[in-house]
């Protein structure tokens, strides 16, 4: 099937996405504390996407708020290139043992 592209433009190098704004960053943060806050409240950890470095030293930023709000350690552990997973120490995800037969 062949669909023909009307209206299409290539965006100058300009208009890419800036970055934000000291009052954008601030409250951006503050949204990251409260809803990773709460997911690791009520489930001892919690995964969020970090795509650049920017957005995972928000994220390790967010752990250490978290760290001095609560008391106690978040810890803050790579999953993967694109996520990191925030979470307290009585909740470390222990690696699993192989089935064995039997």
């Amino acid at each position: 099937m062949i669909r023909d592209l009307h209206n299409v433009r290539l965006r100058p190098p300009e208009a890419a996405a800036a970055p934000l704004t000291d009052e954008e960053e601030r409250r951006f943060r503050a949204v990251l504390f409260s809803e990773i806050g709460n997911e690791i409240a009520d489930h001892g950890s919690a995964r969020f996407p970090a795509y650049t470095p920017e957005d995972r030293r928000r994220l390790v930023d967010v752990a250490h708020r978290l760290t001095a709000h609560w008391g106690q350690q978040v810890f803050v552990e790579a999953e993967d290139l694109t996520r990191l997973r925030l979470y307290l120490a009585r909740y470390e995800e222990r690696p699993q043992a192989l089935p064995t037969r039997t």
